[in-house]
């Protein structure tokens, strides 16, 4: 069964209905977070079996019969080689991320003097917490921090933004993510909180705030850079032990908040608190290069130039669906965590600083090729190829 955002029903902000909408969800409970870290604003779906094999999801995926939110890929518990490759990515680029973090915070603060931080779930959520810590840390901000659910040709969650409308002044409100691809949750956003505003007659702003914007697709980033972010390199034991987001009818009240599931089994594996702790002990030590960016600053709005290059590669490989084509290290990276692409593309002058793809693609037996010196232009390092042409 296939919902949309037209046909999820939520209570307006004001109704009795938005305010008695369940309590967020908040660690140790639900995730491994601390409780003042982030509020979940979801379903608690952790006894629902909703985990499929990649070979049962993909064909249907691919095929357009099922959607990817109906159900879960099987979490995947990181090998000690690849937990070792983590560890050294982090090692590496702590202090880059802690960086960005800061040049990213600190335009949420000149944008939202009283910041309500709503990540989108689940990649969003490292760097909310981080956000939320950096703007504590250097300006006594003890901003409130939500994670919702955002589902790719379904909308965001409109429970959530309700109830968020309910508790809070929708103008203090600002979307974070970790990073962009080619840009499909920003436009998602977008279209989404310009719906969402009409039927909940609220006035939230539909700007995404991130980390990583390879594709210029956001005026509000740390850096266009694409490198490797730690977070993505791992699924929910890098994220509170959450899974991604589900919606799907049959385990869902109407009007309710979309699910996720709580996974305290593996609790071995969590390094959630590593990456935060890692990134945040960085702080001090970036505090003025933060501030020497934030001053040269000048304004940089979204050029798609992402999705535009995405679109010509479609055509030069004859791909007719762009939601095939995964661009960015984040986005590859999560498409060989989640699914089992047909091939992996790598920038040859990048191979030193993606070992954990080639490390992944080992384990998922997925083909790496060099991306050939026609795409010099593409401004990603890499690119994850669900299907081949046709």
């Amino acid at each position: 069964m296939t919902v949309t955002a037209a046909s999820w029903r939520a209570p307006s902000p004001g109704s009795p209905s938005a305010r008695s909408l369940p309590a967020p969800l908040r660690g140790p409970g639900f995730g491994s977070y601390r409780p003042d870290e982030v509020a979940w604003l979801v379903t608690d779906l952790s006894g629902v079996a909703l985990e499929r094999p990649v070979a049962d999801r993909e064909p249907a995926i691919v095929a357009g019969t099922a959607h990817y939110a109906e159900s879960l890929p099987v979490e995947y518990r990181p090998t000690p080689a690849y937990q070792q490759l983590f560890r050294a990515a982090l090692a590496a680029n702590a202090r880059r991320v802690a960086a960005d973090v800061g040049v990213l915070a600190e335009q949420v603060r000149a944008a939202r003097p009283r910041p309500v931080l709503v990540s989108l779930a689940r990649a969003g959520t490292p760097i909310g917490i981080l956000l939320r810590r950096w703007l504590h840390a250097n300006h006594g901000i003890a901003a409130p921090h939500y994670a919702v659910s955002i589902v790719r040709d379904r909308g965001i969650d409109l429970a959530a933004l309700g109830w968020l409308a309910a508790h809070h002044d929708p103008a203090d409100v600002v979307f974070v993510d970790g990073w962009t691809g080619k840009g499909v949750i920003a436009r998602e956003l977008v279209a989404a909180i310009t719906d969402a505003n009409d039927r909940l007659r609220t006035a939230f702003a539909a700007e995404l705030g991130v980390l990583a914007d390879p594709g210029a697709n956001t005026a509000m980033f740390g850096t266009r850079a694409d490198y490797l972010i730690p977070s993505a390199c791992l699924n929910s034991t890098v994220s509170g032990l959450v899974s991604r987001t589900v919606l799907n009818p049959e385990h869902l009240a109407p009007g309710g908040f979309h699910g996720a599931k709580y996974y305290p089994e593996l609790a071995a594996d969590d390094v959630s608190a590593m990456f935060l702790d890692a990134i945040t002990a960085q702080f001090g030590a970036v505090s003025a290069e933060v501030r020497a960016r934030v001053a040269a600053r000048t304004p940089a709005p979204p050029t798609w130039a992402g999705w535009a290059a995405v679109r010509a590669l479609a055509d030069d490989r004859g791909i007719a669906d762009l939601n095939l084509i995964k661009p960015g290290v984040g986005e590859a990276t999560r498409v060989l965590l989640r699914r089992r692409p047909a091939c992996v593309l790598l920038r040859p002058s990048a191979a030193g600083e993606l070992d954990h793809l080639r490390q992944l693609a080992v384990e998922r037996a997925v083909p790496v090729e060099d991306l050939p010196p026609r795409y010099a232009d593409l401004p990603y390092s890499c690119v994850g190829i669900v299907t081949g042409p046709g």
